[in-house]
């Protein structure tokens, strides 16, 4: 199974990409907190850093989405993910 990230800002930065895919076995359930936790590991403490405050939690002014679905309207970090989907991890939009 293979789950494209694609990073937008400061994460094309820490990540030196702009998407990557991660491969993992068919027969896993793989969620967005797994895949998190696999990007942490790669990456280290500046993403850490980025993606999460003090009590583990994503940080909130971030967004995720699954195939242009906010996870907010899924289940969060518990949502399964599926062959071929697309986490997109973006910053605050501003305009004005």
């Amino acid at each position: 199974m293979q789950i494209s990230i694609r990073y937008f800002t400061i994460l094309r930065e820490i990540t030196g990409k702009k998407e990557e895919k991660l491969s993992y076995s068919e027969n896993q359930k793989i969620t967005i907190k797994i895949v998190l936790k696999t990007l942490s590991d790669k990456y280290g403490k500046p993403f850490v850093e980025y993606m999460f405050d003090s009590n583990g939690q994503i940080k909130s002014f971030l967004q995720l989405f699954i195939n242009g679905t906010n996870t907010t309207n899924l289940k969060g970090t518990k949502t399964t993910l599926q062959d071929e989907d697309v986490l997109a991890i973006l910053p605050p939009i501003g305009g004005g």
